[in-house]
């Protein structure tokens, strides 16, 4: 029986973290030298754990699915990074950031971690602008905050519509100096497909070289994941295309433990889908609903354009339902109502999908200028991909998978249920419950790579003995055995439908089951379905080629594979848990008036799933880790 410890630290939730750093033990800085940290992914939080780590003094091998880090999908996070400064001088706190993160995860995250992570977001500020990042500033010079979803303070900051890149660039820059120094080995255009396992512990990697297809081994004493979220599961995502969860799926397939699989986040600011043709979806960012109002006609089927409808019957409908936050409530929140009013006929566009964002009253108020300097670049990429003015007319915008809360399950030190595998970022589960606040991602990456991975990578290399190793130990001659005969089994089905097209009926079926809302039947279905398609996958789909040399086809189809895996397990996470509760809708499960109807008493916990292997039936066991609340009190979410 796996048993999940958190490993949480005793005491005062103030005082936790300072006393677990000095509790930990320490690497003396000759030893350092002697261990070798592999790194997998290169967005915010793998790229600032690299760099730290390597400053450090540890050998650090870093892998890129990228040709260069600074093509990871952390720069598609453009609205901001939440730290709990309070410049403007407006109430905020460690404490308030805390309690907003912790009820707008609708109370399904560990509250230690939580309030770990509005510690340190204080400092990743001041790193960030030492770094050179910049950052918005007022008049005077001071860096200026806006803000976001789920608070009612302004605690983001930003660099207009580009914060996700300009940080990523800072923590490149910090990488590519230990690059440069011949602390980092810097591996590009290489896939993580399976994890090596010595003795019970992470030891290292197999990767895919993604240009001549060599497959290669890579070893060391710890394995850190940073590999992003799932989120391209539902085919149609804000995510890069290279995004998937190939890397966590094989560390879950060896033992990893998955934390609430089920809980996805559909982000309400998005470009509407077009057309059936599409392969994914833009975000614009939540930063917009700063200035922008959300509005649907009041009346059913109103084709009129939107200049045409004057403000009388125009329905504001998250001011009007939400008197206290307004446009600025969480983003399930605001997705759910957005779904409301187009399931009542009052959806706009061609499509009628969709709802429309308003910059009417703010230009007038500010002036298109203001606007500019705040929104520029991003009112000129919806302009490029609708062929409509923003500063003349409304955006329109519909609620699409972004940000996935679930990930593989870790301990306080950021440890996996496997020894020695780390998980940071948005591959772990850790922080958000079953909502991500808007600016919290590039804090948690940040938080875990700059902030806490040094100190707990390093009570776990001084506590553990590690024999010394390389890529010949037959451990990782059999992980590339097994990588090589799944390639080669794809590669021999030779049937007649393309990964893609296989895909993209994943994603209709995942995204009409286990998407905005959900049911019970509909879950039982499509777990159905999906173990359907899977069989389908494997007896018809068509990947040509060879696996010796660049192969992209292969590549999808390698990653569809876990996807169809991965499919079921979040239909089946989400049918056990009968309740409601943050992006989580299960329609059998609200209040009257629509909201999440949460059920404390049953489901107040981490569903960390066990992988049991094919021979096994069912795949997976659910074990469960209680959530307890000493410090926020479990009561109603209400943003009214």
């Amino acid at each position: 029986m796996v048993k999940l410890d958190s490993k949480v630290p005793s005491g005062n939730i103030q005082d936790k973290w300072e006393r677990h750093k000095f509790e930990m033990k320490l690497v003396n800085p000759a030893n350092k030298r002697k261990h070798t940290v592999l790194v997998v992914g290169t967005g915010l939080a793998g790229a600032s754990a690299a760099a730290s780590l390597a400053e450090l003094g540890y050998k650090v091998k870093v892998f890129c699915i990228q040709d260069s880090p600074r093509r990871a999908h952390s720069i598609a996070a453009q609205g901001g990074i939440n730290a709990a400064k309070n410049y403007p001088n407006d109430g905020d706190s460690v404490w308030r950031l805390f309690y907003d993160t912790v009820k707008g995860g609708d109370f399904r995250a560990r509250e230690a971690n939580v309030y770990r992570l509005a510690q340190v977001s204080v400092n990743i500020i001041d790193q960030c602008v030492a770094q050179g990042v910049p950052f918005a500033r007022e008049y005077g010079g001071l860096l200026d905050n806006r803000s976001f979803g789920g608070a009612q303070v302004s605690r983001t900051f930003y660099a207009r519509g580009q914060t996700g890149q300009q940080l990523l660039l800072g923590a490149y820059q910090a990488l590519m100096r230990q690059v440069g120094k011949g602390a980092v080995q810097l591996f590009s255009r290489r896939e993580m497909l399976d994890l090596v396992l010595v003795d019970g512990k992470a030891r290292g990697i197999t990767a895919r070289n993604l240009v001549s297809g060599e497959i290669e081994s890579y070893s060391g004493d710890a394995v850190l994941l940073a590999t992003g979220g799932y989120g391209n599961v539902y085919y149609l995502s804000t995510n890069a295309k290279n995004s998937n969860v190939t890397a966590s799926w094989r560390c879950h397939k060896k033992g990893a433990l998955f934390g609430n699989p089920c809980f996805t986040q559909i982000h309400p600011t998005c470009i509407p889908r077009s057309g059936d043709y599409q392969s994914k979806l833009t975000l614009m960012s939540e930063s917009l609903r700063n200035d922008g109002r959300v509005w649907v006609p009041k009346a059913k089927d109103d084709k009129r354009h939107p200049a045409e409808i004057p403000e009388s019957e125009r329905d504001f409908y998250l001011e009007r339902i939400y008197p206290s936050f307004g446009n600025l409530v969480p983003r399930d929140v605001a997705s759910r109502q957005a779904k409301f009013r187009v399931d009542e006929g009052r959806g706009v566009g061609h499509t009628a999908e969709a709802v429309y964002l308003d910059f009417g009253d703010a230009i007038k108020r500010l002036g298109q200028e203001a606007i500019s300097e705040k929104y520029g670049n991003l009112f000129q990429m919806y302009e490029k991909i609708t062929g409509e003015n923003p500063y003349k007319q409304p955006m329109r915008i519909f609620p699409a998978v972004h940000y996935t809360m679930g990930g593989l399950w870790v301990d306080y030190n950021l440890m996996s249920s496997i020894p020695g595998l780390h998980v940071l970022g948005e591959a772990n589960f850790s922080d958000h419950g079953a909502n991500r606040l808007g600016a919290s991602a590039l804090m948690q990456g940040l938080a875990d790579g700059y902030f806490i991975i040094p100190y707990t990578l390093g009570n776990y290399l001084s506590s553990n003995k590690f024999e010394s190793l390389n890529e010949t130990h037959p451990a990782f001659i059999e992980s590339k055995k097994q990588v090589s005969q799944k390639l080669m089994q794809l590669l021999s089905v030779k049937g007649k439908r393309t990964s893609d097209e296989i895909h993209r009926q994943l994603g209709q079926l995942m995204w009409e089951y286990v998407g905005m809302s959900r049911t019970k039947q509909g879950l039982q279905k499509v777990a159905k379905d999906i173990a359907g398609l899977r069989e389908e996958f494997w007896k018809n789909v068509c990947v040509p080629g060879d696996a010796n040399f660049k192969n992209s086809s292969l590549e999808h189809a390698c990653r569809l594979a876990d996807f169809l895996e991965l499919g079921e397990l979040m239909a089946r996470d989400g049918l056990e848990r009968e309740e409601s509760c943050g992006g989580h809708f299960r329609e059998e499960f609200q209040t009257a008036d629509n909201e999440a109807l949460r059920n404390d008493e049953k489901f107040c916990h981490v569903s960390a799933w066990e992988y049991k292997g094919v021979e096994n039936s069912p795949l997976w066991q659910m074990h469960q880790e209680p959530l307890i609340f000493e410090n926020v009190k479990l009561s109603q979410r209400s943003y009214k």
